[in-house]
């Protein structure tokens, strides 16, 4: 297993590189990145531009140009993010903490609710629980996230009245960062070690509604991909050997089928928290929710070729990363599974 990871992990290099070279390509290709160095560039003299130019090495040839992108992403340099007006290293370490964190709960929603869904759907197959679970599964995929996001804003806080103003990760004017005992960027941790109480739950309170918004269409998938996969091993030999065995219908539901059914959904779950993680940009441009999406949703916007490059990197590693934890789950979940 060791050896395993180890091979994994050093195949994260070529992967990485094969992403930064297509990336920087189209990046280039896509016009003169000169101005995009500058802050004010309708404004740029012919001398600031010949600097910029000679500065970044942009009048060299673009295998040059990659060569001394990559020296300075080796040396930790991402470049400088115009739109955070800070260095891309210190931005991706200042928003990754509030991205994670609403990766992770929106994860455990999806995963909580489409096995459970998914797994009464197969059972009870034709029934109006079935139909049911297709409908929201099939409504998930569909609805676009942003008017989710909206019609969540407009219900839970504009009519009743239960949720937080959807502005950032906690209320401004009740709670400050000087009350915490810790600043590591994840608040929830954060408040649980100083012992605030009162400023977690409202960290808590400011997550459910994004989380649930960027949830709703990974949990349709899980659904789908839940209900297929017990469907085909409810109807398998050994499943109906251990029903004529006399076994509870819940150890076999357990034991034997929902355990194998989890195997291909793992994949679907695995990727589904790279894509949380990486592609928040809608909930958090929505919910005002300061982390990566939004930050690279306004780098887009803005042409920051150094925020796109570094955030395109991390989800590069991201996804590799899930990966690699889908197939040492494999081999949890079905020991035939060699990592070899």
């Amino acid at each position: 297993m060791l050896t395993y990871i180890v091979r994994r992990l050093l195949l994260l290099i070529p992967v990485l590189i094969g992403v930064s070279i297509l990336t920087f390509t189209i990046i280039r290709l896509a016009g003169d990145p000169t101005l995009t160095y500058l802050q004010n560039p309708e404004r740029a003299t012919p001398q600031q531009i010949a600097e910029i130019r000679d500065k970044f090495h942009l009048d060299e040839p673009l295998y040059v140009q990659y060569w001394y992108w990559l020296d300075g992403v080796l040396h930790g340099d991402l470049g400088w993010s115009k739109t955070a007006t800070a260095y891309t290293t210190d931005a991706i370490a200042q928003r990754f903490p509030a991205t994670f964190e609403l990766a992770i709960l929106a994860t455990f929603f999806a995963v909580i609710f489409g096995i459970y869904l998914g797994t009464m759907s197969a059972i009870r197959v034709n029934s109006i629980t079935d139909q049911s679970t297709r409908v929201v599964a099939l409504v998930g995929v569909s609805i676009p996230v942003f008017w989710l996001g909206i019609m969540l804003i407009m219900i839970f806080y504009n009519r009743l009245g239960w949720a937080p103003i959807p502005n950032g990760r906690y209320t401004f004017t009740r709670f400050s960062l000087a009350d915490l005992h810790s600043h590591t960027g994840f608040l929830l941790f954060d408040t649980l070690w100083s012992r605030n109480w009162s400023f977690f739950w409202d960290v808590v309170g400011h997550l459910i509604l994004p989380a649930i918004t960027l949830a709703f269409a990974s949990t349709a998938i899980i659904i789908r991909m839940m209900r297929s996969s017990m469907l085909e091993v409810l109807g398998a030999e050994y499943v109906k050997t251990a029903r004529s065995k006399g076994l509870p219908e819940k150890v076999v539901i357990k034991k034997h089928a929902r355990r194998n059914a989890l195997i291909p959904t793992t994949t679907v779950i695995g990727l589904s928290f790279g894509g949380l993680l990486g592609g928040a940009v809608l909930t958090e441009t929505v919910f005002s929710w300061h982390g990566l999406g939004e930050w690279t949703g306004s780098a887009a916007v803005n042409l920051d070729t150094a925020a796109i490059m570094g955030f395109t990197l991390l989800t590069a590693v991201i996804y590799v990363l899930a990966n690699l934890i889908v197939d040492i789950v494999y081999a949890y979940l079905d020991p035939r599974v060699r990592l070899g």
